[in-house]
């Protein structure tokens, strides 16, 4: 209910493609493509297919939209440093009137003002930032080859030195189409890191492990940069939006861990594809730091053939959906959100869709009402279903089965299992 329309339709749309279509078609190569003897997780199988033409597509996808934002953020700082007067900068506000300024730029209203000098009245000292950013530097160099004894320190001196570039294009593309791109350049550090450290020195590890960071360092410069905004909207002191921050981060290192554990000792098959978190994602990096380390000769035949045409159609569709008009480009499908269910499965995009039909009606039934309530009955949906978690984690530990469970199957799966009901009877 909250995600756009063209979303979910694009979730269902990779849902029919992968599952309805393509896996189908797949399975059937078997003992020619692929052997037919491997498990269904193996990498080496079906999983391989699944796993990696969603890679393709996301890495397509984030490339072409890494591109866009960079070339955005690029043209707004030469825009900027020119002087010029553009769509960008007609958005900016200046807290005086510049006398050498454009008689085309807008005056800055009152509201403007005040919200412009409190904002710059107390402003973070660049040494406190500069020197924090340091000393967080040196201790992650300093502990974490501790932690993961494949990450050698000067990978990480080298993620930190590069970091500060990256994590200001970030947030600065974060700001002009309100789209981070994190974990794009924590796939970056995957294939760097893990092609530098190689398959004899735990490469994967490595790759993984420098992700983690690199992913870190670059998301938070586009939130802490979200949470400036909001200050200088709503009057905030920077220094307390940036306290704030802290604060949280120093909770969510207490709290991330102990909530992990809680689900680790819940469900024995926590990450484990089919069951009831899998954690796709994970697979979908062990991936990428595989491919990074020993290369593509690992894959199944044709597999990596699937790729690149799903790479460079991913590529495409964005290509087509920018030169249309928004009235058509809208209505283009988005190779990021039609890649999910091809690893994770389509169930979940019959809920979405659900939930963008419901929105549909109401908003023809009492357009007022949906525009006014839809986004908080969606948050309480989700609070819900996110807060139900944990009490379903307390039953687990203590051994509590659900008295009735519910499972939809394909037709083939349930022929299999009425004809084993059958012979067991």
């Amino acid at each position: 209910m909250i995600c756009p329309y063209i979303i979910n339709i694009s979730v269902l749309l990779g849902g029919i493609l992968s599952w309805g279509i393509m896996w189908p078609l797949i399975e059937t190569k078997k003992g020619d493509w692929f052997p037919d003897n491997v498990p269904s997780s193996s990498m080496h199988g079906l999983q391989a297919y699944k796993v990696f033409i969603a890679v393709a597509i996301i890495l397509g996808d984030g490339l072409y939209n890494f591109c866009k934002v960079l070339s955005r953020t690029l043209s707004g700082l030469f825009v900027q440093l020119r002087g010029t007067t553009t769509s960008i900068s007609r958005t900016s506000f200046t807290l005086e009137e510049d006398p050498h300024a454009s008689p085309l730029s807008p005056k800055q209203s009152y509201d403007d003002q005040r919200r412009t000098r409190f904002f710059l009245k107390d402003q973070i000292p660049t040494w406190f930032a500069v020197g924090g950013y340091i000393i967080i530097a040196a201790t992650s160099t300093a502990i974490l080859p501790n932690m993961f004894h494949q990450l050698r320190w000067y990978y990480i001196l080298v993620i930190y030195i590069c970091a500060p570039v990256l994590a200001f294009c970030n947030a600065y593309g974060a700001g002009l189409t309100d789209w981070s791109l994190a974990s794009t350049y924590g796939k970056l550090a995957i294939f760097t890191i893990g092609a530098w450290a190689g398959s004899e020195h735990g490469g994967m590890l490595a790759g993984l492990a420098a992700c983690g960071v690199m992913m870190n360092i670059v998301s938070t410069a586009s939130d802490l940069t979200q949470d400036f905004k909001t200050g200088y909207l709503t009057l905030s002191s920077p220094k307390s939006m940036f306290v704030s921050q802290v604060i949280g981060t120093a909770m969510g290192c207490v709290v991330s861990p102990c909530v992990f554990w809680l689900f680790y000792k819940a469900f024995d098959d926590l990450g484990l594809p089919n069951s009831e978190y899998p954690a796709p994602f994970a697979t979908v990096y062990r991936s990428m730091a595989k491919l990074g380390v020993e290369g593509v000769s690992s894959l199944p035949r044709e597999c990596l053939v699937l790729c690149y045409a799903f790479f460079s159609v991913a590529i495409l569709v964005n290509i087509v959906k920018d030169s249309l008009k928004s009235k058509w480009g809208r209505f283009i499908p988005l190779p990021m959100a039609m890649a999910i269910p091809f690893f994770l499965g389509p169930y979940f995009a019959i809920d979405m869709c659900v939930g963008s039909l419901i929105l549909f009606i109401w908003e023809r039934v009492d357009a007022a009402k949906a525009e006014a309530f839809g986004t908080a009955v969606a948050s309480g949906l989700i609070c819900g279903d996110g807060i139900w978690s944990l009490p379903s984690s307390v039953l687990a530990i203590a051994g509590v089965n659900p008295p009735v469970c519910m499972k939809f199957l394909s037709a083939a799966t349930n022929s299999k299992v009425d004809h084993f009901l059958s012979r067991s009877s």
